[in-house]
């Protein structure tokens, strides 16, 4: 009898500190790999919503020039297109937040563009400033389809 209590004490043995260090550490290991993954997916799908927003302002700029003639200037830049200088019932009227790349920043517009562009629009990436790499690189409306 004394056989059949020694084997269920250890048949309910629970796992040692080693095991459950070991368990910690390969979890630790995977949600980091987990993270690495995603952060840069969610950096890439911010850059290509701001890529439709620019396609959708140059939509908008496109249609401001057919009924005025001209393309913003700089100094109003594409404030033009909103609040304070077009009435909501423009056909090239946006809403103010749609001014605003995903990272929060405002988009801005050159005009004229370079290599004799008529405008170019510009976000600036996630750090709001010019040049950069990878999710701080500049998008432009002239670098759409991956080409200047």
């Amino acid at each position: 009898m004394r056989c059949a209590v020694t084997t269920l004490y250890r048949a309910q043995r629970g796992m040692t500190l080693v095991e459950v260090l070991a368990v910690v550490v390969i979890l630790g290991l995977l949600a980091g790999t987990l993270a690495i993954g995603f952060s840069g997916a969610f950096g890439k799908g911010k850059r290509e919503l701001a890529k439709t927003g620019i396609g959708m302002i140059a939509q908008r700029v496109e249609l401001y020039k057919q009924e005025n003639d001209t393309y913003p200037d700089n100094n109003t830049g594409l404030a033009v297109l909103s609040d304070g200088h077009a009435e909501p019932t423009a056909a090239y009227y946006i809403g103010p937040d749609r001014l605003l790349d995903p990272w929060g920043h405002p988009y801005y517009i050159a005009v004229p563009g370079p290599n004799g562009h008529p405008y170019e629009i510009v976000s600036y990436g996630a750090d709001g400033e010019a040049g950069g790499t990878g999710e701080n690189a500049d998008i432009s409306n002239l670098n759409l389809r991956g080409t200047e």
